[in-house]
């Protein structure tokens, strides 16, 4: 049995020693708690869409922060520039209709960005057409970005497609 005297503290014990322990655990509670949420920050990746560009080039990733460079891609699309930058996967070119870009996996560590992507030709051949190349656009929070980060594009089997690195 525990007896507790008027101020709540256990016999033999001052009030102040108690008051001291306890706002001593709710700083330790906020540090751990800090250092949780900044270790877990979680930021999500939108995959806005695929389509074709008739802008040529070779395959390659571009990071793109604001509408005039995205124009210039002759792609469309609107990213809130303030908030976010969109991250385009460009594949190609392309002289028969038909081809889609696909997208198996992308994962990230402190210093890379690994995209895993291939392209599927049509079944039928396609028909010939004006070259054009593919694109799969991703909008990025802004928090996310890190000047430094490399980002990758490989094939599923390993090897690579096209490379950056965030300026």
């Amino acid at each position: 049995m525990v007896i507790l005297n008027p101020a709540g503290a256990h016999l033999g014990e001052s009030p102040g020693y108690l008051e001291e322990s306890h706002s001593m655990q709710r700083v330790v509670l906020v540090l751990v708690a800090l250092v949780a949420l900044v270790g877990c920050r979680e930021v999500r990746v939108n995959r806005v869409g695929t389509g074709i560009t008739k802008v040529a080039g070779p395959n390659q990733i571009v990071v793109v922060r604001d509408k005039r460079e995205l124009e210039a891609l002759g792609i469309s699309g609107t990213p809130n520039f303030r908030k976010e930058f969109a991250v385009i996967l460009l594949m190609g070119p392309h002289r028969e209709t038909g081809y889609v870009q696909i997208t198996e996996s992308i994962r990230a560590n402190a210093d890379r960005e690994r995209i895993v992507a291939f392209e599927k030709a049509p079944i039928d051949g396609g028909e010939p057409t004006t070259p054009y190349r593919t694109y799969t656009m991703w909008y990025v929070p802004n928090i996310a970005y890190r000047a430094g980060v490399g980002v990758d594009v490989v094939t599923p089997s390993g090897e690579p497609i096209t490379a950056t690195t965030l300026r």
